[in-house]
């Protein structure tokens, strides 16, 4: 099967490594790393990069796209990037999912193809996700028809367990999961909106939004 990951400038890490080392684990994948133009791509932590192997030229098709996201305000550039919804769009005409992680269904929504449709996103990124004609829902893991998308950063993993079982099967995922020792016990239930407290949330929710207002690296919006 083969797996297309798209990277960019500013994009979050665990979105992307997190389904990578699914689809890796099933030994049944070939999952390709995709960028407008190959080589290195500065993670929105500034702290480091990931490598595309693969330009948009060299990749036309793919059994299932995975569009990760990033941190406010770098999904600016690839929301308001043609080549990259161009790249997207052709790409889904060939899929059988088409998904994404966090706020890469931003991503989605402003290539046209969730509109009208149910989808999730970080819960901070909610607002803008219904600006673009998608609706929010807070559900972990969200498929309608092929298109499928997670929630924020973590979520990407059960996404990709679950297309594992679906393209595969039950005992497969389940192993993937075993081999990962996915067995999260967080050490605080404030995974969620519904189970933190609500100073918290309100606290987060304001870091965020000051966040999103800040300009992006300069590299990141020439990218």
């Amino acid at each position: 099967m083969e797996i297309a990951i798209l990277l960019y400038d500013g994009i979050t890490a665990l979105d992307a490594i997190g389904p990578y080392e699914v689809f890796a684990a099933t030994q049944q994948c070939h999952v390709k790393f995709v960028a407008k133009d190959k080589g290195m791509i500065k993670l929105d932590s500034k702290m480091g990069y990931l490598h595309a192997d693969y330009s948009f030229s060299d990749i036309t098709s793919a059994d299932i796209l995975v569009v990760p996201g990033c941190s406010p305000p770098n999904y600016k550039n690839p929301m308001n990037d043609e080549v990259t919804l161009n790249w997207i769009r052709n790409i889904h005409q060939t899929t059988k999912w088409t998904t994404s992680v966090c706020n890469g269904s931003l991503i989605l929504s402003a290539a046209g193809l969730l509109k009208g449709m149910k989808a999730t996103s970080h819960w901070g990124s909610f607002d803008i996700l219904q600006s673009l004609g998608t609706i929010p829902t807070e559900e972990r893991v969200v498929r309608q028809d092929k298109m499928v998308t997670a929630a924020g950063v973590s979520s990407g993993i059960d996404m990709a367990l679950q297309l594992v079982a679906w393209e595969f099967n039950d005992d497969l995922s389940k192993g993937v999961q075993l081999i990962l020792e996915y067995d999260p016990q967080p050490p605080f239930d404030t995974g969620s909106i519904q189970k933190a407290p609500q100073p918290l949330v309100e606290g987060i929710k304001k870091m965020l939004q000051e966040f999103s207002e800040k300009e992006p690296d300069r590299s990141l919006k020439n990218s």
